[in-house]
């Protein structure tokens, strides 16, 4: 009899030492995702943008978050209950990344962020798990605004963390939530989509590829791969480019000005029509979005700069009443914007919109 009570007793610790495991899958539809997903022929949905956010609500005592990254060089920010942040680094083996535990009772708020680019490798993200007693709550209500944005390492936030101003390459450094798009979007509550690589031009890039050949992609780096504009249409727009054609065209002797250009920069012409024709193709697929061009805080937003005059001259040719022009202030240092510096430019991207668009 005294065996048979330890055993019963054995067995009811044991049950209180485990908590129940509920497993969320990534096609729950409680899930938000932002950004290009994709998850169409795969068993999980796979984020490559930087700026590509996961949200969820939940009620339970802790949650995990299955993971597997391409290369293990992919950054995102974690953020719980709107206030509390951590960044995880997933690994090139699927697994499980606690992302919060003892949570008291009652609703959660869950945020996972794409710090990093497309270069890094994508990441696979398969679903949640939940502990104790758990509840899937609904989804955040659709943001009555959405905007998107096409840029390059300024849009990226480009080692906006790196407090020596040595632009360090290193990924780490690197966070999409302090660019000034990120906070513009979140300054308006608006739905966020950016569509940004570090090197980009608009005629000519540090590599191979220009945004006129990438803009229209779901996988950044596949050719084939189309994305349906369809699945978002922003009220803004927002284009920030040039400051890397601004450099390239005076390098004759760099490769990708030999691979577009041959021995023979750009005229004025030239560039104006790659500028205006790229901003007709984004009128086609958004008809009523309001449309800004702008240009900073680098060097090629400085005053005089040839640059700005480009980008006013193709959007005059448009003639249209809902693309603008804005140009944000040069910031006059050396380097990528800081944290300090992409508020600034946030600022004034946020001013203009607040006294030119009814958003």
């Amino acid at each position: 009899m005294r065996k048979i009570l330890l055993l019963i007793a054995l067995s009811l610790v044991l049950a209180c030492s485990s908590k129940k495991e509920t497993f969320i899958d990534y096609t729950n539809s409680h899930i938000e995702y932002s950004g290009r997903i994709d998850s169409s022929k795969t068993k999980s949905a796979k984020l490559y943008w930087s700026g590509t956010s996961i949200k969820f609500n939940f009620e339970s005592e802790s949650i995990s978050a299955l993971f597997e990254d391409e290369k293990g060089d992919n950054y995102y920010n974690i953020i719980i209950d709107n206030d509390s942040a951590f960044i995880i680094r997933p690994d090139t083996i699927k697994r499980y990344y606690e992302l919060a535990s003892k949570l008291p009772k009652g609703k959660h708020t869950l945020e996972i962020f794409k710090r990093t680019e497309w270069d890094r490798g994508k990441t696979s993200f398969y679903g949640f798990k939940l502990e104790g007693n758990s509840k899937v709550l609904k989804k955040p209500l659709n943001k009555k605004r959405k905007i998107e944005f096409y840029g390059n390492s300024i849009t990226v936030g480009y080692a906006v963390e790196d407090l020596s101003g040595k632009d360090s390459p290193d990924s780490t450094y690197t966070n999409n939530y302090l660019s000034y798009a990120a906070i513009t979007a979140r300054h308006f509550d608006a739905k966020y989509q950016c569509i940004c690589k570090s090197g980009i031009g608009m005629t000519v890039s540090w590599f191979p590829l220009i945004m006129p050949e990438m803009y229209d992609r779901l996988i950044p780096d596949d050719p084939n791969s189309k994305w349906d504009f369809s699945l978002y249409t922003p009220d803004v727009v927002v284009i920030n480019l040039f400051q890397n054609d601004s450099w390239i065209v005076n390098l004759p002797e760099n490769d990708e000005f030999k691979a577009r250009f041959g021995s023979t920069p750009p005229n004025d012409e030239y560039i104006i029509n790659a500028y205006q024709q790229f901003v007709s193709k984004i009128r086609n697929h958004y008809p009523k979005a309001n449309i800004i061009c702008t240009l900073g805080s680098m060097d090629a937003s400085k005053k005089g700069s040839k640059w700005i005059e480009y980008i006013r001259k193709a959007v005059d040719r448009l003639n249209d009443t809902a693309i603008y022009t804005h140009f944000m202030p040069y910031k006059k240092s050396d380097g990528h914007p800081s944290v300090a510096e992409q508020e600034i430019m946030a600022k004034s991207l946020i001013i203009f919109i607040e006294e030119n668009i009814d958003l």
